[in-house]
């Protein structure tokens, strides 16, 4: 496989701008694609502040800060991915969205370039049967917020190759992050582990047991959690909460993954968390 000097990453969110600026500050050029040249425009400012702080707090120079925006280049066409070397796909938690990407970039991108997908829950597997390189598909799931956070959830579909993997990890490596591999199982070990507790806590809130603030106390103080699970959810955003239980529910088919109906109401009102001003609190 070629050495990776420049990275593609695909998806100008919370998450795409996260590993646009983390690759781009180890070094990497990187390009950003989005349809959509407002978010590319707001992803590019969220990076510039976001260094910005690093060098405030003295974790950086400035002029390593410069470096890497000059190592980033933006576009909002999928054929500016022609040239890279490595593919970080961070758009909507939606299955068939993401194959129809994946059967585009296997016809844009050398075959030698790996296809990663920053999913949360959905098959790699899947996403590899649309493509004609399913040994070179898997899954790179960054935690959020990215520039902070050092695990990287890797996980090798079924027809995923070693030798893929190992790049991955290596540049898992090189980008700083610590890589622990998952198998192809819907919510691979993060998301089957952590939206269950959401979930139930958001059931406890429906069922009267603690007000949100006394939920999200308990688990700080009795469990030593940084941050309540509401608090996590409203974060993280319902509707994707949501998106990922319904995945591990279909996928698994245990009634212990069904979804909250208070998570449904809240999602079907609007109310999404941090990004849409109010979620399990007002923001």
């Amino acid at each position: 496989m070629t050495e990776i000097r420049t990275v593609g990453v695909i998806g100008a969110g919370t998450m795409g701008n996260g590993i646009a600026q983390v690759c781009a500050h180890a070094g990497f050029d990187v390009r950003l694609v989005d349809a959509a040249e407002p978010a590319l425009d707001r992803a590019r400012r969220t990076i510039e502040k976001s260094l910005g702080k690093l060098v405030e707090k003295g974790k950086i120079k400035a002029e390593d800060r410069e470096a890497a925006l000059g190592r980033l280049a933006t576009a909002i066409d999928l054929d500016a991915l022609a040239p890279v070397d490595f593919i970080v796909e961070a758009i909507v938690e939606d299955a068939a969205v993401k194959k129809t990407l994946f059967t585009r970039l296997d016809e844009i991108t050398r075959p030698d370039v790996i296809l990663s997908s920053n999913t949360s829950s959905i098959s790699i597997t899947v996403l590899g049967a649309a493509t004609r390189r399913p040994d070179k598909v898997l899954g790179m799931h960054f935690m959020n917020p990215v520039p902070l956070m050092t695990l990287v959830e890797l996980i090798r579909g079924q027809a995923t190759a070693p030798e893929s993997m190992a790049v991955a990890s290596s540049l898992c490596t090189r980008l700083g992050k610590t890589a622990l591999e998952a198998a192809d199982y819907p919510g691979f070990i993060a998301n089957r582990i952590l939206m269950p507790m959401i979930n139930e806590a958001i059931y406890t809130l429906m069922e009267g047991v603690g007000t949100p603030e006394a939920i999200d106390g308990v688990m700080k103080l009795g469990m030593n959690h940084p941050m309540g699970p509401l608090t996590l959810a409203d974060f993280i955003g319902l509707d994707v909460c949501l998106a990922i239980l319904n995945v591990l529910h279909d996928g698994l088919g245990d009634p212990k993954y069904r979804p909250c109906p208070l998570l449904k109401r809240m999602v079907a009102a609007g109310q999404l968390g941090r990004k849409s001003g109010r979620g399990f609190y007002t923001y």
